[in-house]
């Protein structure tokens, strides 16, 4: 089976370019894309092939699975076990993978799927409460692992897990996959080369209309916290660990800085069923240059939906909208700026007398496209890139510690909503 598609392949080809060809801030922005600047053919060979094993077959872990299927020939990975305390996704993720002519072992404990397997690497995919004891045993066991965000549920066990990482010498990833989105990319080269000028203001948002609760099997309450887990505060931090934790590390990607600073407020507005976590959010962070990342989050109106807006004194990037632009737009052909002109009366007579100021509406200009839409795959990179830096037994540092800091200020944002204060960071928590 020939799993590299045309797309596949043009992705791969433009992050090369990209990586080669880069300005020296760009790639020192981004130097995870070194993994693919060399693109050596993988080696095919039995003795050379990977072993992995996804522990948590949850939805993300499902997906993460599958993408893991459709790269392991290129890749030259071999997913040889999964594992999860929950038998229906347990069984279900079996059924992908022999759809897919895969025989993998199945387990519902971790810590035997460790004594039992030999592995290359681990992809973890559970409840965020299990994230850290999970990574330190397979960092312990010297496996190589990938988590998804966020690291961990308490900032003591996220400085934890990083410590693991650092002392083990094994390669600690953490799923924020617009690293390796190329529209992200591009966007960030732009920022990076001053294409919109000094970045003044960072803005984000996540909008949803759901109830966010999913239904327990034959309503088998007793199942409710494993099922449900997003939605109680001593098992997640809901909108923030589950969304905001992904726009907030573009935000230190863009500034290639820690904040200094969080505010916040969080409420249940809406959602009036028994859970303990907000639905809806709203924190501003402060850099140390003064800019700010202003964030809200809710799942009860998904008019806005998501996006992130990196606004500079030249121009403005919107990620999600696959957009740039500039601050002075291109004017429009003559001939239509004159009937815009008599549409909206500017040759009107201005009364004596009348208001002396206009508002300051909106700009309606629609920008530019930062990249074709068929360049999305990012998961699939992600894991690509994961086996790439098993095979070089190494991850950039950089990755590592904006994963970090991204979710250590997470947690401080639930902090300042809980204690209605300015939260900074203590400085034992610094790397």
């Amino acid at each position: 089976m020939n799993t590299k598609t045309k797309p596949e392949k043009s992705r791969r080809e433009f992050l090369k370019d990209l990586a080669m060809g880069g300005s020296s801030l760009f790639l020192l922005s981004a130097p995870w894309l070194q993994s693919f600047a060399e693109d050596k053919p993988v080696s095919l060979s039995l003795s050379d092939q990977l072993s992995i094993a996804v522990i948590g077959t949850g939805s993300r872990g499902t997906l993460l699975l599958t993408i893991l299927l459709k790269i392991r020939e290129t890749a030259n990975i071999r997913i040889v076990a999964i594992c999860d305390n929950y038998q229906p996704n347990l069984q279900y993720a079996q059924a992908v993978c022999r759809k897919n002519m895969c025989e993998v072992k199945t387990y519902s404990d971790y810590r035997e799927l460790l004594e039992q397997e030999k592995l290359d690497g681990v992809v973890i995919a559970t409840p965020l409460t299990e994230h850290a004891a999970i990574t330190m045993d397979c960092l312990s066991a010297g496996i190589h692992t990938f988590c998804e965000k966020a690291m961990a549920r308490t900032p003591d066990d996220v400085k934890r897990m990083y410590d693991a990482h650092k002392s083990s010498g094994k390669i600690l990833q953490i799923g924020h996959q617009r690293m390796f989105n190329p529209i992200y990319l591009e966007g960030m080269r732009r920022i990076k080369d001053g294409e919109i000028g000094q970045v003044t203001q960072m803005r984000a948002y996540w909008h949803r209309n759901n109830n966010w609760r999913r239904p327990l099997p034959d309503n088998n309450f007793d199942l409710e916290r494993q099922i449900n887990w997003r939605l109680y505060k001593d098992l997640s931090v809901g909108l923030l660990t589950e969304l905001m934790t992904h726009q907030l590390q573009v935000a230190l990607w863009v500034t290639g800085k820690v904040p200094v600073s969080v505010i916040g407020t969080g409420s249940n507005v809406f959602w009036k069923d028994g859970r303990t976590v907000p639905d809806s959010v709203s924190l501003t962070y402060t850099f140390p240059d003064g800019v700010q990342f202003v964030y809200d989050s809710m799942t009860s109106n998904k008019k806005y939906g998501l996006e992130e807006q990196i606004l500079g004194s030249k121009g403005t990037i919107e990620f999600e909208a696959n957009r740039f632009y500039t601050e002075v737009p291109p004017p429009a052909p003559g001939i239509r700026q004159l009937i815009n002109n008599i549409e909206h009366g500017i040759f009107d007579n201005i009364p004596i007398g009348g208001e002396s100021w206009v508002p300051e509406r909106a700009v309606e200009y629609k920008g530019e496209e930062l990249m074709p839409e068929d360049f999305y795959e990012d998961s699939m990179l992600q894991m690509e890139a994961f086996a790439n830096f098993i095979r070089q037994g190494k991850i950039p540092h950089r990755m590592v510690e904006e994963a970090y800091y991204t979710s250590l200020w997470t947690l401080l944002g639930e902090n300042a909503i809980d204690e209605e204060r300015k939260i900074s960071m203590p400085d034992h928590y610094r790397i």
